[in-house]
């Protein structure tokens, strides 16, 4: 059990000796016992195993450290003097709980263990402490059931059938309505399941008993759904748990008892209203796992006064206290309240963003510590889609099952699975899964965050379904018992229909309401979210970095400045010639730009517009007639995009984009001509014509598209695309400052890789702005920068700044080529493989890589900034959405990042905790 290695660290600390502050040695549920217990609240006595000993477990290979079993001694006859029992006395016995705690709340992810100390005679003791034998054997049929699950290993489902069994036999429907002599006969059972499937009994010794417990709960810091939770929201695997042993009260003495869970607000909307639930005659579990359907708080005040009103004060004492939504455990024991935990409540995203904007109004909080307290990611999900108006509709009505509890709101739609395994299956696949339980466990994880709904047709708000969701941001519903599921056979009974796995649900967590079929949702509108207003408008108020959009219509600029962009930060041409009714004139265009400079080569001394030439070679004029409709199509395109932008600085890249994909598929063509030959038998025009264009499409193909012809290398061999490019940037910038409307256009010259590329870009392109703004009578305001997305550019950013403007990294890119790894390739095939072995720390792609890429971009923004000091520098890569990115952007003295407009609201709070933090 132990071992020499010498302990310098504390690894036991009674309540009485903690405090909040210390949550890394207590963790969570540890640390705020203790601090309960400071302020003299009703807390049973206990004490506290460190995260250390934990630790200290796993290296000393499942080992307890030196000196933790006599600390836990001590702990333990220290709570018999504290509650005048004895721990395996037959007629005055202490029970105790043991529980798990980290450091950031995991909610039923690790294991806890109630009732422990009892055995075959001590069960009687307890019965003549409690004045019945009831209760006393209900809390050893508990404990067996727990015992032989978290430390035997014996399967949970093997006692709720002998329960179900049990109850069926006697008639009743509920656990609590079992007799002493019935709860015997399950005890029985149990004991011989036990002994069957684990090869052993549970031990008689409460010693022996707590010592086994506290490795289980050690152990249960890496089960596969703790892990999983983990991974899911990046929580260190480092950190340990905690384990608090506690002295037990029992909610389950009959009428003047009971148990609940309480949120000091609503966890789904955040409204200023304690919001929970209450069992009599139960103990806690009842009310976490949703095997009963729990009464809402306010119905205490019916049977037990003064208790809810105590309750209600001590639940405001502790929400001022900690300035925080709090989540309260409670037991009642004929009638003398308890608190056996508090925590940060977990909540929805529209909750943490009006609690925490509300709490600033009321003077709990400061705006810094509002500011602080919602993740960046909560700001994007308030934007999740609801079913559109009209759910009254004759239609969709006749398509209502049932109503269950509204415990995360948001609409789902997906096809019904009833096992989690199948939930991840079908996700993985790109199915939406609506998962649907009669109710869900811990070991369910994986299937939640898989899913895009859960549906319980049990448990309340505060189950185990409705806590993780309501953390993931899922829609849920819970307690619908309108839904009957069969899972031996695949389906659910609701309405009367009848609902196979894979069939189409909706699920509406804001009221509760199933639909079969699939509903039509629409977006949330972030102007009507006002506390998210509120939010953003102190963030605003407190970051340094500004916050730009990716945006390359019209509409996306008009949206971008909806959520509160400053300027699009990328503008992407290319994407404008994807159009299918401007893909012709694009492919005449590129098709034709080698044959057209080789003819102005010839040329040298041709000026004006080379439509004019008499006997122009066909090919030459088919460019120079395209090149003439596309200068359009941009120029109204930048107008449209200008204009939406108004004041704000737009900043438009140059083509980009491997000619390929402007191109149809060399393969197709071959097939076409094939079987063009083999039909034609006379004039062979059209076969000629199709022959031609396969030659030119074949003249352009190349192995490795991504680091072929593109960029700035089409620029410069293709001069005329990127001249026209400026010419429509120019031109539609003077057009609207002709009408009063002020533009702020910046060209921006993709994957320079070398100074004179640069130098000579520059000069062509400074001189068609030049005679464009004479032409005009107009002076444009631009500027002229480079996209740094190559190793090379970032090494040589001092020599390129020289004749740039600004810098902008393309993030993507950069890492593709700092990594040797294609994005598209490396996400499907290995990257999730080294992320989750830990081969990486995270996906490159998503999170800039402080350590190469983070560094190529730091040295050329010293370089850059050395060489220009009023250079501009930004990145509008898919990182720019990203909280972890946006705090090394600001870090790194980037004056600004651009995202996907539905991003923006994330960067902008994001920006402002990186603000925060460098304060700090």
């Amino acid at each position: 059990m132990t071992t020499e290695k010498p302990q310098s660290a504390k690894l036991l600390y009674r309540f009485d000796e903690g405090s909040a502050a210390m949550v890394d040695v207590l963790g969570g549920k540890g640390s705020n016992l203790c601090e309960m217990t400071r302020l003299g609240l009703p807390v049973p006595p206990g004490f506290v195993i460190t995260t250390k000993a934990c630790l200290s477990y796993f290296e000393l290979g499942h080992r307890f450290p030196s000196g933790l079993w006599d600390s836990v001694r001590k702990g333990v006859h220290h709570l018999e003097k504290s509650m005048g029992k004895g721990f395996g006395s037959l007629d005055n016995p202490l029970l105790v709980s043991v529980r798990s705690g980290a450091r950031v709340s995991m909610p039923g992810m690790m294991d806890s263990i109630l009732n422990l100390g009892i055995n075959d005679d001590i069960v009687d003791g307890l019965a003549n402490l409690m004045g019945d034998t009831r209760p006393a054997y209900d809390a050893y049929r508990r404990f067996l059931q727990v015992y032989a699950d978290v430390v035997l290993g014996v399967d949970h489902d093997a006692f709720e059938e002998i329960l179900a069994r049990h109850k069926q036999r006697a008639e009743v429907t509920q656990d609590f309505e079992l007799d002493t002599d019935q709860l015997r006969a399950v005890i029985a059972d149990f004991k011989s399941v036990i002994r069957r499937s684990a090869g052993q009994d549970v031990p008689q010794d409460p010693w022996e008993q707590l010592e086994g417990a506290v490795e289980a709960v050690f152990s249960s810091w890496n089960n596969p759904r703790a892990i999983h939770y983990r991974d899911y929201y990046g929580i260190p695997h480092d950190l340990g748990t905690a384990v608090t042993v506690m002295s037990m009260v029992f909610g389950n003495l009959g009428p003047t008892s009971g148990t609940g869970v309480l949120f000091t607000r609503d966890p789904s909307n955040g409204d200023r209203e304690v919001y929970g639930e209450f069992l009599p005659n139960a103990q806690g579990e009842d009310v976490v796992a949703g095997l009963r359907t729990p009464q809402p708080i306010s119905e205490l005040a019916d049977t037990m006064f003064q208790t809810h009103r105590r309750l209600m004060e001590l639940a405001h004492q502790l929400e001022t206290h900690y300035g925080d939504i709090q989540d309260v455990e409670f037991t009642v024991e004929n009638g003398r309240l308890f608190l056996l935990q508090t925590r940060s409540a977990k909540r929805t995203p529209a909750a943490a963003v009006k609690a925490a904007v509300d709490m600033v109004y009321e003077g709990l909080i400061s705006r810094e510590q509002a500011l602080k307290r919602v993740e960046p990611e909560d700001i994007l999900q308030l934007l999740v889609p609801g079913f559109k108006a009209g759910l009254d509709s004759d239609e969709v009505q006749a398509n209502f099952l049932a109503q269950g509890a509204p415990a995360s709101p948001g609409a789902a739609c997906g096809r019904v699975y009833f096992n989690a395994d199948d939930a991840v299956v079908a996700a993985g696949r790109g199915i939406p899964a609506i998962l649907v339980r009669p109710d869900t466990k811990p070991d369910d994880i994986h299937g939640i965050t898989a899913a895009a709904g859960v549906l319980t047709s049990r448990g309340g708000v505060t189950s185990h379904a409705a806590v993780v969701t309501r953390g993931l941001g899922k829609p849920c519903i819970v307690g619908c018992e309108g839904v009957q599921v069969d899972l031996e056979r695949g389906l659910f009974i609701a309405g009367g229909r009848t609902v196979h796995q894979g069939d189409h649900i909706s699920i509406d967590g804001a009221t509760g309401n199933v639909y079969l079929g699939e509903l039509e949702t629409e977006q949330v509108a972030l102007e009507d979210l006002g506390p998210a207003q509120a939010l953003l408008r102190w963030a605003d108020e407190t970051r340094s970095l500004g916050v730009m959009a990716n945006a390359d219509t019209p509409a996306d600029a008009a949206q971008a400045v909806v959520m509160g962009a400053e300027g699009i930060g990328l503008c992407r041409t290319e994407h404008m010639f994807l159009d299918p009714r401007r893909l012709p004139t694009v492919r005449q265009m590129l098709l034709n730009a080698e044959a057209a400079e080789e003819w102005r080569r010839e040329h040298p001394g041709l000026f004006g517009d080379p439509l004019g030439v008499p006997h122009l070679p066909k090919n030459v004029r088919d460019f120079y007639l395209a090149l003439a409709r596309v200068r359009g199509f941009q120029t109204d395109d930048f107008t449209g995009i200008l204009r939406a932008m108004q004041d704000r600085p737009v900043i438009i890249r140059l083509l980009d984009a491997p000619l390929h994909e402007f191109l149809p598929n060399y393969e197709t063509l071959l097939t076409e001509v094939a079987e063009l030959r083999a039909r034609l038998s006379g004039d062979k025009s059209e076969l000629q014509e199709k022959e031609d264009f396969l030659r030119l499409v074949d003249s352009h193909r190349e192995a490795n598209p991504m680091l072929g012809h593109r960029g700035c290398r089409l620029g410069l061999t293709y001069p005329a695309i990127y001249q026209m490019q400026v010419e429509a940037i120019i031109t539609a910038s003077a057009n609207l400052i002709q009408q009063g409307v002020a533009v702020h256009p910046e060209i921006m010259v993709p994957l320079t890789v070398h100074v004179e590329e640069m130098r000579r870009l520059r000069e062509w392109l400074t001189s068609v702005a030049q005679r464009v703004q004479t032409d005009l009578g107009v002076n444009v305001p631009y500027k002229l920068g480079t996209m740094i997305e190559t190793p090379r550019a970032a090494l040589t950013a001092g020599e390129l700044a020289r004749e740039s403007d600004f810098f902008s990294f393309g993030t993507n890119d950069l890492t593709q080529m700092t990594y040797g790894f294609s994005r598209d390739d490396a996400q499907g095939k290995f990257l999730g493989f080294y992320t989750g072995e830990g081969i990486l720390p995270a996906d490159p792609f998503a999170t800039i890589d402080p350590d190469g890429v983070g560094a190529l971009i730091s040295g050329a923004v010293a370089a850059g900034r050395k060489a220009r000091p009023d250079l501009e520098l930004g990145i509008c890569g898919e990182h720019g959405g990203d909280p972890a990115s946006v705090v090394f952007c600001h870090r790194v003295g980037l004056d600004y990042v651009s995202c996907s407009p539905y991003r923006v609201p994330v960067a902008r709070l994001a920006a402002a905790q990186a603000a925060l933090a460098d304060r700090e």
